[in-house]
């Protein structure tokens, strides 16, 4: 192959392989789901990761809403708030099991997210509830969270409107 060749190739390989790379961070999934936000939002040492909400029916007054936190310092650090305009007022919930009855409560001291370590807030397990709720929430429409930890301050977030069944926003097991 003339050296002319050798580079033209070269150049369109790279071409290719950058354009490629620009869509691929470009795109996103839909599956009739809210865009997800997949980016890690920061404060201090905590990474917010995937935050989303589930849609309501109309006059449902309470929604609840996800996320995973990564806590990358070496202090522990508490989740002790959460408020959004949509709500009269917020929570930090867990389920759990009580002998044969799974309940849900309050969590009033908080959260802990360890030092080194990442908590999941996801359907049935640890979340944050919006009580006495403005409005509905709309799959696909996004809503804004503020969330309060006791050392790293607070920090206001998107939330994406997921359909009701959705259980994490994890696309990990999407094939190629």
């Amino acid at each position: 192959m003339s050296p002319l060749k050798t580079m033209l190739s070269a150049t369109t390989i790279a071409t290719i392989a950058l354009a490629g790379a620009a869509l691929a961070g470009e795109m996103k999934h839909d599956h009739g789901m809210a865009k997800m936000d997949m980016a890690e939002h920061m404060l201090g040492d905590l990474a917010l990761i995937a935050p989303f909400a589930r849609e309501t029916l109309p006059n449902q007054p309470v929604a609840g809403a996800f996320l995973t936190i990564t806590n990358n310092g070496s202090e522990d650090d508490t989740l002790i708030g959460v408020s959004s305009s949509i709500a009269a007022r917020g929570e930090v919930h867990e389920m759990a099991m009580d002998g044969d009855t799974m309940k849900m409560r309050e969590l009033a001291d908080g959260l802990v997210i360890p030092a080194g370590e990442t908590v999941e807030l996801k359907p049935g397990g640890y979340h944050l509830m919006f009580m006495k709720l403005n409005q509905p929430l709309v799959e696909g429409e996004m809503i804004e969270a503020t969330l309060e930890f006791q050392n790293a301050g607070t920090v206001t977030i998107p939330f994406a409107v997921m359909g009701k069944g959705a259980k994490s926003m994890d696309h990990s097991g999407h094939g190629s």
